[in-house]
């Protein structure tokens, strides 16, 4: 049997709220977090986070977030493209900000190495990136 106050609290409406899109600055260069990005910039640096966080590696992280690559080496190029394809994919529409992922190019700039370009659509616009990957 629930109490009565908290039948009430169950039964009533529940509105959501879409928080603001802001994100911390990340600065590459010297390695430091200040200030915030908001709208496209910060989608820039989600796509950049998730597809440099080898999934399962990091207990900080949910299992749904980052890419898995590790298991990509000493493959052949035959089975990397595809896979790289499907699991980009999946890794970035994890977020809810990313509509879809398309346009990808493989080239093969160095002995075992492949380099992926692709455009993600968010709902703040597209996003042309490429990842290099070692296989």
């Amino acid at each position: 049997m629930i109490p009565s106050t908290i039948n009430q609290l169950l039964n009533r409406d529940i509105e959501f709220q879409e928080q603001p899109n802001r994100n911390y600055k990340m600065h590459f260069e010297d390695k430091s977090v200040s200030g915030y990005r908001d709208s496209i910039e910060t989608m820039r640096q989600v796509v950049f986070k998730i597809l440099n966080t080898e999934r399962y590696q990091y207990v900080i992280y949910s299992w749904n977030y980052g890419i898995e690559l590790l298991d990509l080496f000493g493959e052949p190029v035959s089975f990397v493209c595809p896979e790289l394809e499907r699991r980009i994919t999946e890794a970035l529409i994890q977020d809810d900000r990313v509509e879809s992922v398309d346009s990808f190019v493989f080239n093969f700039p160095q002995k075992r190495t492949v380099l992926v370009t692709f455009t993600v659509h968010t709902t703040f616009g597209d996003i042309d990136t490429e990842r290099a990957v070692k296989y």
